[in-house]
């Protein structure tokens, strides 16, 4: 059967809930830059340093439970359009606190915005592409995560020198991403697979059709009708055979990918390059350096994800983490930990992250699972990795300081390295697969202990 995709239609749809990214890499990076005035206007212990930035993260672990139920009951697109507006007000009420307290509890609702999304938008992207072209849709969600962190650094380096409260307008800002997220949202359809879980099998046909031509749409609603005649129960589904699996897989990817580093380089890169010997503005503009490579190497991963593969660019990605991890902690030890050596180094780290693992972790988790608990069991990686990403951020500060950067870093290192381990082992591959063909493959697997290939 040959595709006719609408790429220009398909590329409305994946950039449009894609800009859900933006908002979550922009509240996930601003606090980098405003971290250090933070530490002066609050008067901040390294463990209330860690909570300020970490209190996001928790926030997004409950917005991770409360997202997973709604997505099946109320679809994706909707949701997202409260996302949005969650996102703007929570922006404002960060940067007015008037103490510590209040900025807490700000972030930790804002939050639930960026939990929600970073569940619903890759999830959506997921079911309305074509499996030739899903990797690189895929992509673009990470591509806006990343470029939501980029126009955070250079809004933190802008501001830097406009006085006191700099820091309450980096916050506020974010209301002007928000409103165009909104816009954008209404005139998106909802997706294709929802919409023949609800009932409205004509509605999904005639997005199937616009994207692909008739004779894949046909095919694509036949293929998800017939995936859903199995009625599951939500949570108690998650234990059946041919999901259990996955399951556990996805739970063990959610929490490897926070505790191999790359949290800690996106919160406090300001804070790690002043102990490398930076001044505040030269480690504010590094974090600029940070995004725009971060950009480059996304974009490097939009051309790879569909030609290598997820499986073959995980192990490669992690690998290299684990290569460069090893070297800041071998820095450290040696005395050589300054200067443009750190930058290097990190710039070599994100290079593996964000060309590697941060587009394949975002592509692959809302394809392996089941069309008709896809909401509900995204909870379990979304929610897992936001609760290891939370305790990673909450007691980095302290562990840099206090047990040391070379241990620190190496800790970080054998993370990376059990990762490459488990994804040679553990992971399939899911390049030009269907989801359909995708949730078969874990029900004949779910009882075998052979390698995944």
């Amino acid at each position: 059967m040959t595709e006719k995709i609408n790429l220009r239609y398909l590329l409305f749809l994946a950039a449009t809930a894609g800009l859900g990214g933006i908002l979550f890499g922009f509240d996930i990076a601003i606090i980098t830059g405003a971290g250090p005035f933070l530490i002066s206007h609050f008067n901040l212990s390294d463990l209330s340093l860690g909570w300020a930035f970490s209190s996001l993260l928790f926030g997004c672990v409950a917005g991770s439970i409360v997202l997973g139920r709604v997505t099946d009951r109320y679809g994706r697109r909707l949701p997202l359009l409260w996302v949005a507006v969650l996102f703007a007000i929570t922006s404002v009420a960060t940067g007015l606190a008037t103490d510590f307290r209040t900025f807490i509890v700000a972030r930790f609702v804002g939050g639930l915005a960026v939990g929600g999304v970073s569940l619903i938008s890759p999830l959506y992207v997921a079911e309305v592409s074509p499996p030739s072209l899903r990797g690189r849709m895929g992509t673009l969600y990470q591509l806006s995560v990343v470029s939501g962190g980029f126009i955070s650094y250079c809004i933190n380096y802008l501001m830097r020198d406009i006085g006191p409260d700099n820091w309450r307008w980096m916050f506020i800002t974010g209301v002007a991403p928000s409103a165009l997220f909104f816009v954008l949202l209404l005139f998106a359809p909802e997706t294709p697979r929802y919409l023949v879980m609800a009932g409205k099998h004509k509605e999904a046909l005639r997005i199937l059709q616009r994207i692909g031509g008739s004779e894949s749409a046909d095919f694509a609603l036949s293929e998800i009708r017939a995936s859903l005649e199995t009625k599951h129960n939500s949570r108690r589904s998650l234990f059946e055979p041919g999901i259990r699996r996955v399951v556990a897989v996805s739970f063990c990817l959610a929490i490897l990918v926070h505790v191999s580093g790359i949290s800690t380089v996106v919160d406090y890169a300001p804070i790690i390059f002043r102990s490398a010997g930076w001044q505040i503005g030269a480690a504010l503009f590094s974090t600029f350096i940070l995004g725009a490579a971060n950009l480059l190497f996304t974009i490097v991963a939009f051309w790879m994800i569909d030609r290598w593969g997820r499986k073959p660019l995980y192990i490669v990605g992690s690998l290299g983490m684990t290569v460069t991890l090893l070297s800041l902690s071998a820095t450290a030890l040696t005395g050589h930990f300054h200067g443009w050596i750190v930058l290097f180094l990190i710039l070599a780290y994100l290079a593996f992250f964000e060309a590697c693992i941060g587009p394949v972790f975002w592509t692959l988790i809302p394809e392996i699972f089941p069309n008709n608990i896809r909401g509900t069991a995204m909870t379990i990686p979304v929610l897992t990795q936001w609760i290891a990403n939370g305790m990673v951020v909450l007691f980095f500060p302290a562990a840099f300081n206090q047990i040391g950067k070379a241990s620190t870093f190496g800790v970080l290192a054998l993370m990376a390295l059990l990762q490459a381990v488990f994804t040679w082992f553990f992971v399939p591959e899911t390049k030009n697969k269907p989801l359909e063909e995708i949730e078969k493959f874990w029900r004949i697997t779910d009882t075998t202990p052979s390698k995944a290939t």
